[in-house]
């Protein structure tokens, strides 16, 4: 059993505890911001780097006891959720595990032949599979002024026994899928509208697919319009259907109208264990629950999310934001979303709450009022640990996208995954340029030995900084809209 924030120095503990008790404060503005900043720093100051990598060292003792992944689906994930129940029980917290259903896409690379010619191609995720000998068939392109949305869209086209071929665009994959299987075409091959960008996706884990369905760049898709002749495509595709659970827990202290919620992916992908991606935002996020305890003298209530499936397309968050009535939603003051905090060639991200990241690079992503402050704590957070901040946009790769989409304000911290350090970032915070944040995402190298320890040490401590002050005060610059001036969007079931 560790220390609770009970043994806190007297006086803070004295002022937080009154100010809860209480249910409001008669200090000013300022005074309020100062007492926030105290309890932050003093919990900062308990979640300790060797707390965090002995979290870490359980999730990659379990990952080796279990075949090298943690990935849902498999007894590794279940034994890291059983990890996360029984340490925060312990802790004192009720915990719950709710259940939801997921669906995994597995293909093989597949075989794309036109005129003879093999084709670089990807299959769009839940793309029906097909027979070992593949289907053929004319390649017959839509008309350039129409993308495949409805079977008219063909006209007078021979579709039915054919491959076609349509461009990205206006219209979710899975709707051209449905408009080409309706005019009879035995595949389907959509080529990117982004020059030079393998393109991927997917057609929905409940899409009745009819058809198999390939990507291609943007170019190969001009050279197959000007170079058609017979196709063939074979392709070894499957999905499995299985239940997984979440991890939700909350203190039993502070206002139920006003949760501060922080959340981290609990999976791994199944070729490495995840002890980066994601046991660093779980180790982080675990420490700090356990360090507050389960009865902190706090104004808010803190509620914690370990998510499953986010591997597989953020479906365990996801499927938390749309169990929510719109009470529900209204009560989560903010969503902090906590994915990849120590990679070994760190960077210092944050989520771009205030859109200044240039339109090209953060495209238009939904960023809810009240996140620019979210941004604004951590960056001056990261300032106090040494590091200068730079945004990362929102661009809907992990599980802050259910919680915006929703319309609750969201930040984070991020150290960086495939992309490549520049030279500018390289001279701001040390590292390698021209190579990965995180050479080792998404592989079996992803272990306990390629954390980088201070990385761990500041975005951790910035996990329960903006834990602690956000638990204290939601007012001011920094914080986000009060109850009566919430919008809040009920998500529809996926």
């Amino acid at each position: 059993m560790v220390n609770k924030l009970a043994t806190l120095p007297a006086a803070l503990a004295v002022i937080a505890l009154t100010a809860f008790s209480t249910g409001c404060s008669h200090r000013s503005g300022s005074e309020q911001t100062t007492g926030a900043a105290e309890f932050a720093s003093a919990l900062k100051g308990k979640v300790t780097i060797d707390a965090m990598m002995a979290h870490l060292s359980k999730l990659q003792d379990i990952a080796n006891a279990n075949n090298g992944t943690r990935a849902v689906g498999t007894p590794g994930y279940e034994a890291s959720v059983d990890y996360v129940v029984n340490t925060l029980r312990d802790s004192g917290f009720d915990v719950q595990t709710p259940e939801f259903s997921a669906r995994v896409f597995h293909a093989e690379k597949p075989e794309l032949t036109v005129d003879g010619r093999p084709v670089e191609a990807r299959a769009l995720d839940f793309s029906l599979g097909t027979p070992p000998g593949g289907v053929s068939g004319p390649l017959v392109a839509a008309p350039a002024n129409s993308l495949g949305c409805a079977a008219a869209d063909y006209g007078d086209l021979p579709v039915r026994g054919a491959v076609v071929l349509v461009d990205r665009g206006t219209c979710p994959f899975a709707q051209k899928e449905d408009a080409a299987a309706q005019r009879g075409a035995v595949a389907m091959i959509i080529a990117d509208n982004v020059d030079e960008e393998q393109m991927g996706g997917t057609l929905g884990p409940t899409t009745e697919v009819k058809i198999p369905v390939l990507s291609v760049t943007k170019s190969t898709g001009v050279q197959l319009r000007g170079q058609p002749g017979p196709t063939t495509i074979k392709l070894d595709a499957s999905a499995q259907s299985f239940k997984a659970r979440n991890v939700i827990a909350q203190t039993k202290t502070g206002s139920d109208a006003n949760v501060v919620m922080a959340g981290a992916h609990l999976d791994s992908v199944p070729e490495g264990p995840g002890i980066n991606d994601n046991g660093s935002g779980v180790a982080a996020v675990l420490e700090t629950a356990v360090r507050l305890g389960s009865s902190p003298p706090v104004h808010n209530k803190l509620r914690f999310g370990f998510w499953g499936a986010e591997e597989l397309g953020l479906i365990g968050s996801r499927n938390y934001v749309e169990s929510l009535d719109l009470a529900a939603l209204k009560n989560i003051a903010l969503y902090l979303n906590f994915d990849m905090l120590a990679s070994p060639n760190p960077g210092y991200f944050t989520y771009d709450g205030d859109q200044s990241l240039p339109m090209d690079a953060r495209g238009k992503p939904v960023v809810p009022e009240g996140s620019a402050g979210i941004e604004r704590t951590l960056v001056a957070y990261l300032k106090s640990a040494g590091k200068t901040a730079q945004d990362t946009s929102f661009d809907g790769r992990s599980d802050y996208d259910g919680f915006t989409l929703a319309g609750i304000p969201a930040g984070g911290l991020f150290s960086g995954a495939e992309g490549k350090m520049s030279a500018d970032q390289a001279k701001l915070w040390g590292g390698t340029a021209d190579q990965p944040f995180d050479p080792n995402y998404h592989q079996k190298g992803d272990t306990l030995d390629h954390i980088d320890r201070t990385a761990l040490g500041i975005n951790g401590g910035g996990v329960a900084y903006a834990l602690g002050f956000y638990a204290q005060d939601l007012s001011g610059h920094n914080g986000v809209p009060a109850m009566e001036d919430r919008v809040r969007h009920v998500l529809a079931k996926s």
